[in-house]
């Protein structure tokens, strides 16, 4: 499979997104060394642009369009992550397509992508309930770890019954603190009172 891939720098880290032809099929933290190319100038919604990998040359996006890329959908993921960043969309309208996973996985990944929207959040036992599975609570939290499009497919809107839970996104020593921030810039999380 053909896949494409851009950095955009967000307030929770430098994110890559991985396009094929017709599904997104990837999201994740770049550390720096990851990075591709110097880093850009954040644009007013705090996101920057890298060039994008694909295997040869990175390309810069042309300057009239800053998804100006040869892959429409990825073109199309980079416009809606931004407006993710920028406050101006809560859930994602892109295919997505989750790999190798169990079908078991794939099921529970589509129910939370089309049943958690922005702004909430579903225990790991709700989501297992609704996703018909019968799997138990446990096994979501793994499934959610093994989500290899997050933000997109929001596993970071599952908490556990008593608190945040886990969280395997974000740069390393930060997931928790990513999930938190993701969750309170959608107003899904109550902030301490003091």
């Amino acid at each position: 499979m053909t896949t494409s891939s851009v950095t955009l720098d967000t307030f929770v880290g430098s994110l890559t997104v991985t396009c094929g032809v017709s599904a997104v099929v990837g999201l994740e933290w770049a550390t720096p060394a990851e990075a591709v190319g110097p880093p850009a100038a954040p644009d007013p919604a705090g996101i920057a642009t890298v060039p994008p990998r694909n295997g040869t040359d990175p390309t810069e996006p042309s300057a009239d369009s800053p998804t100006d890329f040869d892959n429409p959908l990825l073109n199309e993921a980079v416009t809606q992550l931004r407006a993710y960043f920028d406050g101006r969309l809560g859930d994602f309208d892109l295919p997505v397509d989750f790999g190798q996973v169990s079908d078991v996985a794939r099921t529970v990944l589509t129910t939370l992508a089309e049943r958690v929207p922005a702004g909430t959040t579903v225990t790991y036992g709700e989501l297992a309930e609704a996703s018909g599975t019968g799997i138990p609570a446990r096994a979501v939290g793994g499934i959610m770890g093994l989500n290899p499009i997050p933000i997109i497919v929001p596993c970071h809107r599952v908490v556990a019954g008593d608190g945040l839970g886990g969280y395997s996104g974000g740069l390393p020593g930060h997931e928790l603190e990513t999930k938190r921030r993701l969750l309170e810039f959608e107003d899904a999380l109550l902030r301490p009172l003091f």
